[in-house]
């Protein structure tokens, strides 16, 4: 199978966590990486937001606002 270890992380999540838990134990924070992550966030899910919202308008506008 090609992708049996990840297949076998996706069906053993316990030890998943456990081994991700283990690689970032040495691992510290800095003080502005958590607002880099959020900025980060945003600035990859406000646009699919975006697009999702509008395919919906467009189908409502679609459906009913064409008849008024």
């Amino acid at each position: 199978m090609f992708f049996n270890k990840k297949v076998k992380r996706v069906l053993d999540v316990d030890r998943a966590e456990e081994e991700f838990e283990e690689r970032m134990e040495g691992v510290e924070l800095e003080k502005n990486d958590k607002p880099a992550m959020i900025i980060a966030a945003f600035i990859v899910f406000i646009p699919a937001l975006l697009l999702v919202i509008g395919v919906f308008v467009f189908a409502i506008w679609l459906f009913f606002g064409r008849f008024v």
